[in-house]
């Protein structure tokens, strides 16, 4: 399982929180996001934990942030799928029997969702697991063979990106399992949403996160 990120850089990560947050406050919550995602990921059992990050020359500070048992792996392509197709081959290529690749910023996912995704890979059944994002993206895309049909020319960041990538699913025959849907924090709007749900979570529940947002916030 491979947590995709970029170095928690001011100006290079959320800058779609800018405002209500400052650049500084933007990189400081991705951070804490980032390492909430990572510590959920290191108590699943039975997986083999990635940080695969961007950009190549942010390795030191990248590797700064690693739970133990964790690898770091660099993304490597012009695109976001072309960064995702090589990072799924890579990784399968190494002998992994499937592959899962998440986003570093939902951190109130529930770990269940994860495990999930998990099981049904194991299952003869399933070519395919995604969990679909409230935007219309997906905050997780799971396989167990390289198949670059699924990320070329998909139009990130846009709401069909997975009906899109149902599409070609179809068009390849897989069998997909469709986890329950959840949402990723890139607007101000998604910051609003998550400052309510972790009012109303416990305490476990992303706590850097949590922890960074109870503080005073800039403009």
């Amino acid at each position: 399982m491979a947590v995709m990120a970029r170095a928690p850089e001011p100006g290079r990560v959320k800058t779609r929180l800018v405002p209500p947050l400052s650049y500084e406050r933007a990189a400081g919550l991705y951070r804490c996001m980032l390492q909430d995602k990572l510590q959920q990921v290191a108590g699943l059992p039975d997986i083999d934990p990635y940080l695969a990050y961007t950009p190549l020359e942010a390795r030191s500070s990248m590797l700064a942030l690693l739970p133990g048992g964790f690898t770091l792996i660099p993304q490597a392509g012009s695109t976001l799928g072309d960064r995702l197709h090589r990072l799924s081959a890579i990784l399968l290529e190494r002998g992994h029997p499937a592959v899962i690749l998440i986003d570093s910023d939902s951190p109130t996912l529930p770990t269940h969702y994860l495990a999930d995704a998990v099981a049904r890979l194991r299952e003869e059944t399933t070519d395919l697991v995604l969990g679909p994002t409230d935007d219309g993206g997906y905050y997780l895309i799971g396989l167990k063979r390289p198949c670059r049909a699924l990320f070329d020319d998909i139009p990130w960041s846009s709401p069909t990106v997975l009906n899109e990538t149902l599409h070609r699913a179809a068009a390849q025959r897989l069998q997909v399992a469709v986890l329950p849907s959840w949402f990723d924090v890139d607007t101000p709007n998604d910051l609003i949403r998550l400052q309510r749900e972790l009012a109303t979570t416990d305490a476990v529940t992303a706590p850097l996160t949590r922890r960074f947002l109870s503080g005073k916030q800039e403009s």
